[in-house]
């Protein structure tokens, strides 16, 4: 079997513009591959999420499904808080402690109900 060389985690919507807003200029991300209905940004070498217009069998359906971002620290975490809130992106509350995990995060949403955790570990 040969070795995987990368990642892509697909979300779906049905105004792809709207979402592209979101990924491209709200979260920064860089977009590495642009076919129209499905536009894919990379994340970090090798990781990426793609956007697409819902067609047949993939459809929007963020229920139980979570991007995780991770920054390099708290302070990061915070900044990013702070720039999502004066883009009015909607949040789930301010940065907190997940002491269970040793984790500092925040949960924001993309267009479609997608959510996004914005997240540092606390070593």
């Amino acid at each position: 079997m040969s070795q995987v060389i990368g990642q892509i985690t697909w979300v779906y919507t049905h105004d792809l513009e709207r979402s592209l807003t979101f990924w491209r200029d709200a979260l920064g991300l860089r977009i590495v591959r642009d076919a129209g209905a499905a536009v894919i940004f990379e994340t970090v070498p090798g990781a990426r999420i793609g956007v697409c217009t819902a067609f047949d069998g993939r459809v929007v359906q963020p229920e139980g499904s979570m991007i995780t971002l991770l920054v390099a620290d708290s302070d990061q975490v915070d900044e990013w808080y702070r720039q999502l809130c004066d883009l009015d992106v909607p949040s789930r509350g301010a940065p907190q402690v997940l002491k269970a995990f040793n984790i500092y995060s925040f949960f924001c949403e993309d267009p479609n109900g997608y959510v996004v955790e914005i997240q540092c570990f606390l070593d």
